[in-house]
């Protein structure tokens, strides 16, 4: 079969079969002056194509990978949601995209098919959700990959916090408090990627991977990432992170600050991310770490994120570093000090809690294209 190209999502979304018997799927994000950030119609696209998929036994492998040098995706495209918010006066729009979004994350782990992410540039939030949780997992020399809600008054969702909780040790807390972006080392090392392949060999791996088995290929092009440097600062990282609140992890970086620039890093971060999102990411990693599975994590994701983006913050924080982009958002609280456990519990509780619909099929998806 020679290759078969289809555009979605206003041409967001370019899908390709090529291979012996169209044998290898393609997922190309194309939004690259974005850095291929995800829409509501990208992500319903992506469902579509994944739910045929998944019953095609000709499809033998799949591969998703972002257009442009810059990134696999940076994340949900937020500044749309917050306009959905806007104009609607009420999050139901937003509930309908992050459910869908959330349901096509927690397909890739159950798909019958090896699918390969190719993590090239930015991968962040719900780029992470898109490849974090797939079965072949590639970073470049390029890749910077973490989840940075709490900067925009928002927590990690997508699966995030599942990986976060999972990192060794309490990195999993201070990547999340502090949106660390992880470089290809780290990111194989704390568990969000599996292999480091150079950028320049990533044409290479999509023109092997339409021939051959998925794992051969990529074993057979990658090399060593290195030593991960944020491993190597695990010891003092695990003990400012064994405090209870992030007031008191706050105080702990104080000290570690003049000796390690990473908590210099860490610091200023915390300080400029919504003080709300920031305690309520800390809670959450912690809560999942605990979790069943994948879809138990998501859950509580989306009961938290929802109440989130009902509050003030999100809006704020998209709208002062993405939409006006004056970097000088009004938190509500304004600081961690105000902050209270009242209010951060009343994120988790589960009266009158958003519930996730996971009943649309054994992964989430519709069984056919219409």
């Amino acid at each position: 079969m020679s290759d078969a190209t289809i555009e979605l999502a206003n041409g967001n979304l370019r899908i390709t079969r090529t291979g012996p018997q169209g044998r290898l799927g393609m997922i190309e994000l194309n939004r690259p002056r974005q850095l291929n950030a995800l829409t509501g119609a990208m992500i319903d696209g992506l469902a579509e194509v994944v739910a045929a998929w998944r019953a095609d036994a000709s499809i033998e492998q799949i591969v998703i990978f972002g257009a442009g040098e810059r990134g696999l995706c940076a994340g949900g495209d937020v500044a749309e949601l917050r306009t959905g918010i806007v104009a609607d006066g009420h999050t139901g729009g937003a509930e309908r995209v992050l459910g869908s979004e959330y349901r096509l994350d927690a397909t890739w782990p159950e798909l019958p098919q090896p699918v390969v992410a190719v993590m090239d540039g930015h991968t962040l939030g719900g780029g992470v959700g898109l490849s974090g949780h797939a079965s072949i997992r590639v970073v470049t020399e390029r890749s910077r990959v973490g989840m940075p809600e709490a900067a925009i008054g928002f927590s990690p969702d997508v699966g995030g916090s599942y990986l976060l909780a999972r990192m060794p040790g309490r990195l999993g807390e201070h990547a999340g408090v502090t949106g660390a972006r992880l470089n290809a080392a780290d990111a194989i090392a704390t568990g969000f990627a599996d292999w480091f392949i150079p950028s320049d060999r990533i044409p290479q791996l999509l023109a092997r991977l339409a021939q051959e088995p998925a794992a051969e290929v990529v074993a057979d092009l990658a090399e060593d990432p290195g030593e991960s440097q944020l491993l190597a600062e695990r010891e003092w990282i695990d003990e400012v992170y064994s405090a209870a609140t992030l007031r008191e992890i706050v105080a702990r970086l104080q000290k570690h600050a003049p000796e390690h620039q990473v908590a210099a890093e860490a610091l200023a971060a915390i300080s400029a991310a919504s003080p709300l999102a920031a305690a309520a990411t800390l809670e959450l990693v912690r809560r999942n770490r605990e979790a069943a599975d994948l879809r138990a994590a998501i859950d509580l994701e989306f009961r938290v994120g929802l109440r989130l983006i009902a509050g003030h913050d999100f809006s704020e924080g998209v709208r002062a570093m993405l939409v006006d982009k004056d970097r000088q958002p009004k938190w509500q609280p304004a600081s961690l000090d105000a902050v209270t456990e009242q209010q951060v519990a009343a994120l988790f509780a589960e009266a009158d809690a958003p519930r996730m619909e996971w009943s649309l099929g054994p992964l989430g998806l519709r069984d056919s294209v219409e």
